[in-house]
C-alpha cells in the first residue's frame, strides 16, 4: 500500500482509516491532537459544492466519516466546528461549541469564514480542501491553535499572515513560538493559471525577492505556474515565524490524487479532505 510518509509527516492507517500527522506536532501530542485525512473514497463535505444541503443519508455518511477519524484520534467528533469556507480572509475566535449532540457544521454564524482560532480545550477546529492549502497553527507557549483555509484567493489576501496577526492581537502570541504546518495541496507543478490570475499574483507579491521563482512561464504569454506554498512560507517568515517552524508536508494533491481529493482531477462533484486540530 502506498505510504506518503516523509521527513515531515507520517502516514497512519488504523482500522481502515488513513490520515497524516506532522512529526513536529507529534512532539506535543500530550497537548494537542491533529490529523489530515486521506482516502478519496471518504468524503468530508458537509454541504454540496453549490451550497445546497446534503440529503439526510449523505449528511449521515459525512458524520460517520468524521466520527471514525476522531475515534482513531481518541477524541469526540461532537466537538467539531467547521467554518463555511468561501475563499475569504476572515478568521474567527471560537469560544465554545454551539450545537448539542452533533458538530457545528453549516451554521450561519460561520458563513464566509476561512479560519478559526481557539485557546479552549476540547474544541476541534476543522477545515476542508481539494487542492487548497490548509494551515495548522500551534503556539505551545500560549496554548493557542488555529486552522486556516488558504486557496489561491486566500493566499492573495494573505490569510495565513492575518491568522498570525489575530493570534498576536487576541492571545499575545509571540510569532517566534508559533508552528505552522502546511497540509497536502496543489503544488507549483500543477497549479497552472491564465494571465488574469498571473497578473494578480505579480501585483500583490511583486516585492518578494523570489518572485521569478514563484511565477514561471509555462507557455509563452498563455500559461504560468505559481508556487503558492513558497509564497506562504516567505510571508509567514516575514511575519516573524522561524523558518524551522514552518513545516511543509511536501505532498501534492494532484500528484497523489489516488489518496487525496483534487478539484483539478475530479472536477464537478469533487470530494473533500479534512484537517483537524484540538487542544486536549
Amino acid at each position: 500500500m502506498k505510504d506518503l510518509s516523509n521527513e515531515n509527516v507520517v502516514h497512519v492507517i488504523k482500522n481502515g482509516v488513513q490520515y497524516l500527522q506532522f512529526r513536529k506536532l507529534l512532539e506535543y501530542e500530550e497537548i494537542i491532537t491533529h490529523a489530515y485525512s486521506l482516502g478519496t473514497e471518504v468524503n468530508y463535505r458537509p454541504i454540496k459544492a453549490n451550497g445546497e444541503q446534503l440529503s439526510e443519508n449523505e449528511y449521515t455518511n459525512v458524520l460517520k466519516n468524521y466520527s471514525k477519524l476522531c475515534d482513531e484520534l481518541k477524541t469526540n467528533y461532537i466537538n467539531l466546528m467547521r467554518p463555511n469556507q468561501n475563499h475569504t480572509d476572515k478568521i474567527i475566535t471560537v469560544e465554545e461549541i454551539i450545537n448539542k449532540g452533533e458538530p457545528d457544521f453549516n451554521l450561519d454564524k460561520y458563513t464566509d469564514i476561512d479560519g478559526a482560532i481557539t485557546n479552549k480545550k476540547d474544541i476541534i477546529l476543522s477545515t476542508t480542501n481539494a487542492d487548497c492549502i490548509l494551515l495548522l497553527f500551534f503556539d505551545p507557549v500560549k496554548k493557542v491553535i488555529a486552522n486556516t483555509h488558504s486557496g489561491w484567493k486566500g493566499t492573495l489576501q494573505r490569510i495565513s499572515v492575518k491568522t498570525i496577526q489575530k493570534m498576536i492581537k487576541e492571545f499575545k502570541c509571540n510569532p517566534k513560538d508559533i508552528i505552522c504546518c502546511m497540509c497536502p495541496s496543489i503544488r507549483k507543478c500543477h497549479f497552472e493559471v491564465n494571465i488574469d490570475v498571473k497578473e494578480m499574483f505579480e501585483k500583490e507579491f511583486k516585492n518578494l525577492e523570489q518572485i521569478d521563482k514563484i511565477i514561471e512561464e509555462k507557455e509563452p504569454n498563455k500559461k504560468w505556474n505559481i508556487d503558492t506554498i513558497l509564497i506562504n512560507k516567505i510571508i509567514l517568515e516575514k511575519a516573524g515565524l522561524k523558518k524551522e517552524n514552518i513545516v511543509d508536508s511536501e505532498i501534492c494533491s494532484v500528484c497523489d490524487s489516488d489518496l487525496i481529493h483534487s478539484f483539478r482531477v475530479e472536477k464537478e462533484g469533487y470530494g473533500l479532505n479534512t484537517a483537524l486540530i484540538e487542544l486536549k
